[in-house]
């Protein structure tokens, strides 16, 4: 009886952290399941195939970048160290929040953000990617974010690497990413 009691407590627990990157989202070799026909920060429509680089896109998909400072230091980061780095190897980066247009906007205006933010009102790309922060329920004024992860694709939209960091506070350094896309 008691082992039983103790393997619920440790499966409750368990099951409110974040799932490990295997579990989270697509698995590498897979589609991606949702075209990202939304708006970015300039309001303009956008596409897989209008976001992708020579060789594949960088997804990274982040809580918020009007309230989460880890987001924000993970898009500056990113800014500064690595996107050109990125697009040197045909790769481009994209975000995704569930963020307004209006917020994606003033946030790249201010921190000098060159790569595409995509507005994901309703998060209908977060959920379609599993990625979702189950933790927040409707009605929560946070529900729809994602959990920290990103997710590298080759140019025809098939998921190549996940990388992602246990917890919202950390997140793949720069170096990471690009070490993945030297792999690759």
């Amino acid at each position: 009886m008691f082992k039983k009691i103790l393997s619920g407590i440790v499966l409750l627990i368990a099951s409110s952290f974040p799932a490990a990157a295997s579990d989270l989202g697509p698995a590498v070799g897979s589609k991606i399941p949702h075209n990202l026909e939304v708006m970015d920060q300039k309001g303009q429509q956008q596409s897989f195939s209008s976001l992708t680089g020579e060789n594949g896109t960088v997804l990274v998909f982040f809580r918020s970048a009007k309230w989460c400072p880890y987001c924000q230091r993970q898009l500056i980061n990113i800014e500064k160290s690595a996107a050109e780095e990125i697009r040197k190897r045909g790769f481009n980066v994209v975000g995704v929040s569930y963020d307004s247009v209006k917020v994606l906007d003033k946030f790249t205006k201010k921190r000098g953000i060159s790569y595409p933010l995509l507005s994901d009102d309703g998060s209908a790309i977060i959920k379609s990617f599993g990625v979702l922060n189950e933790k927040y329920k409707p009605g929560d004024r946070v529900y729809g974010i994602p959990h920290p992860i990103i997710l590298i694709t080759d140019n025809s939209g098939t998921i190549k690497a996940k990388l992602f960091e246990e917890g919202y506070k950390n997140r793949p350094e720069t170096e990471v990413i690009l070490s993945e896309l030297d792999k690759l």
